[in-house]
């Protein structure tokens, strides 16, 4: 790569840290490490970090503590990573906007791939719009798929994750269309994924509450119950 993307490794591990950042400096990669949150707050400080791979368990922070605070002021790429296969560690990081989750042991080059994509998604924010955008709007929001951004009535940016955007979309471009969970979980970046995964009804949760009037009371994103979701556009 001429232009070499910088990982963040955090990991307490020595042994799967200095594996995992071998594996991705052999990739092409930058790779930085990080045994704990303070020293992941002064690598990321230097701000040229593209992409964290961010354990959940540290010795100081935790790793979903450290996800909020990091969320507060960045856009960057977030995949945790956790030798734990709870499931409420899962929809609570995606329920914080991270934006993939790998549990170990993994296969290398599945995380290798899938960091491909979400950088793929990082660095195209960050690429001034072309001249020619596809942009869809709603009920006065502005869905702009080149840029994968999302502008409010009131011309505020919202901030989505990978997972959002690829949902939203989904969701816009089938308009009136009834989607199951299935057929929404095939726009989530190609992935597979378990019959009972509840990765769907986080982020619709995470959706409605950033464009619905009232999330609990949703007009745009509605349930089919039995079914799946289906997009109105409109209040």
């Amino acid at each position: 790569m001429t232009n070499k993307a910088h990982i963040l490794v955090v990991d307490d591990d020595l042994t799967s840290r200095v594996a995992l950042s071998g594996y991705f400096e052999t990739e092409g990669y930058r790779v930085s490490e990080a045994e704990d949150g303070a020293q992941m707050r002064s690598v990321f400080a230097g701000g040229d970090v593209d992409l964290i791979m961010l354990d959940i368990r540290l010795p100081d922070d935790d790793g979903l503590t450290l996800l909020k605070d990091v969320r507060k002021k960045s856009d960057v790429g977030i995949i945790m990573v956790t030798g734990r296969t709870d499931d409420v560690d899962r929809i609570v990081a995606l329920e914080m906007e991270a934006d993939d989750y790998v549990i170990k042991p993994f296969n290398p080059r599945e995380l290798l791939a899938r960091s491909k994509n979400l950088l793929r998604r990082v660095r195209a924010g960050r690429v001034p719009a072309a001249v020619d955008e596809r942009v869809l709007s709603f009920s006065g929001w502005v869905l702009d798929l080149d840029k994968r951004g999302l502008q409010s009535p009131k011309g505020e940016d919202v901030r989505l994750t990978r997972g959002e955007f690829e949902l939203l979309s989904a969701l816009v471009e089938n308009k009136g269309r009834v989607l199951t969970r299935d057929n929404l979980l095939d726009h989530l970046n190609h992935r597979e994924w378990d019959p009972s995964d509840r990765t769907v009804d986080v982020l619709i949760g995470r959706l409605r509450r950033k464009i619905e009037l009232n999330p609990k009371d949703p007009s745009l994103i509605m349930t089919v119950h039995g079914v799946g979701y289906v997009f109105t556009g409109a209040y």
